[in-house]
Order: C-alpha cells, then structure tokens, then sequence
C-alpha cells in the first residue's frame, strides 16, 4: 500500500481491462487517478468503484487520436490536481487481420490514430507539467507483438513496434529531465474482452488456454493485475533507475 502516495496519474483508456486494472491499483496505492476513455459510461463507472473503495478518481472523456480533446482534458487534469506526474498509455485498439497486400489506407490510419498517434498526443501534452518539476513517469502499452512478427494483425504489430521505439527514442530524450519512459509488453490477457472470446473458442476457456499459451514458459493466460502490478513498479519511486525498458509481461513468451 501506499507505493503511489502524492503522484498524479493519468490513465488513458482506463474505463475497461487493463486500463481499468491499472486504474484501481494505483488508487489502491495512493495515487489520484485522473481516468480518460472513449466511453464515459464505463469511465464513470471506474471512478465510482474506484471512490467507493476509499480512493480519489475523476473522468475525462476523451478520444486519444484527438490532439485538442487530450490538450484540453489534461490542462483540466493540471488545473484540479496540480500536476502530472504520471502517464499510462493504455488506451489502444487491435484494428482487423489482415496482412499487409490487404490492407487498406483507411484500415492502416484507424489503427495509427489510436495506437501511435495517441500515445504521442498524451505524451506530448503530459511532458510540460513533468519537465518543470524534472521528474515524472511515462508508461506505454504495448504488446509482444511490438518485439516480434507472426502471422496476423500485421497493422497492429507495426503500430505496437512504434510504441516499443518511441519508448526508447523518448527515455534518451527526457531523462535530463528526470523523467522515466517505459513500455510494457503482454502476450494474452485474460481481459473481459478477450474471456468473451476463449468462452466462444472450441472446447471453451481451457482449449482457447492451451493453444494460446503453448509457445510460452508459463503455460496459463496472463491476469489484467500481472501487468498492472509492473505498472505501479514502473510509476514508483522504486523504479528511478529504471527507462528506456521495453518489459515483457509474457509467461515467458519472448523467452523461446
């Protein structure tokens, strides 16, 4: 308890699965949560189980791939609560499977505007706050498909391998600042979006368990909290050594 006491912490797609995960934990541990989603129902929603379990939370509503809604929301954030001192780039979508002679332009820019320019836009508009204080963390979603190839979802391994980079580029950048930029990178997360699917899966839950799992060392689906957890590592003062780290958070996926 009490890892995340005093920081500010803004949390993008936090109204459902990890966000959302990633949301209570760090109220859990003290922070003050400012929660921005796409859906407000279930922004709100957060924020109310959130306070309910003692913690301090309010909702944004905003689209990430819309620089004037971010720009707007976080002056709002800084006004309430005094600064950022914390960003997590969780919101993000998984766009359709397709390779790449398949693709569309409109297909390629849909998933962009979420997964990469999102994560540029709240980036860019929480560094003002933590330049001037010379400390702050910045912790970006991305996926084992940042780190490796297969055969599907071409566009969202291409997007999820700019989050890894940008990752890098920005902890050379801002560490003069003090400021810390991390990315995290799950394999299969047993999210309620995801438990829809593995119900629906031949044989159920279990089959969709263990074809999913088969290539990693751990062999069970990865929790919303085993990412979460790194995540409070990542935005304590634990981690002050800590940048430029693209962590997977695989069962040992990227281990073979």
């Amino acid at each position: 308890m009490n890892r995340l006491d005093n920081k500010v912490a803004v949390i993008t797609g936090g109204a459902s699965g990890m966000g959302r995960t990633t949301a209570e934990l760090f109220a859990q541990e003290g922070a003050r949560v400012a929660v921005t989603d796409f859906n407000a129902d279930l922004g709100n929603d957060v924020v109310k189980a959130i306070r309910d379990a003692g913690g301090t939370a309010e909702f944004w509503r905003v689209d990430v791939s819309d620089e004037a809604e971010v720009a707007a929301a976080y002056g709002e954030v800084i006004a309430q609560f005094g600064t950022i001192d914390v960003l997590v780039n969780a919101a993000g979508i998984i766009g359709v499977d397709k390779p790449t002679h398949e693709l569309t332009e409109a297909e390629w820019d849909a998933l962009f505007a979420v997964d990469v320019k999102g994560v540029f836009f709240s980036t860019k508009h929480a560094l003002p706050p933590m330049i001037s204080q010379m400390s702050g963390s910045i912790i970006n979603y991305s996926s084992i498909y940042g780190l490796t190839g297969n055969d599907e979802f071409t566009a969202y391994h291409a997007a999820k391998g700019a989050v890894a980079t940008m990752t890098k580029q920005d902890a050379a950048v801002y560490g003069q600042y003090g400021i810390r930029v991390n990315s995290v990178h799950p394999s299969t997360v047993l999210t309620p979006l995801v438990e829809g699917i593995a119900n629906a899966f031949p044989g159920g839950i279990v089959e969709y368990e263990k074809v999913n799992t088969q290539l990693q060392s751990i062999r069970r689906l990865g929790r919303p909290e085993d990412v979460a957890w790194a995540c409070v590592y990542l935005a304590s003062d634990e981690s002050t050594w800590v940048t430029g780290v693209n962590l997977p958070i695989d069962g040992g996926f990227m281990a073979r």
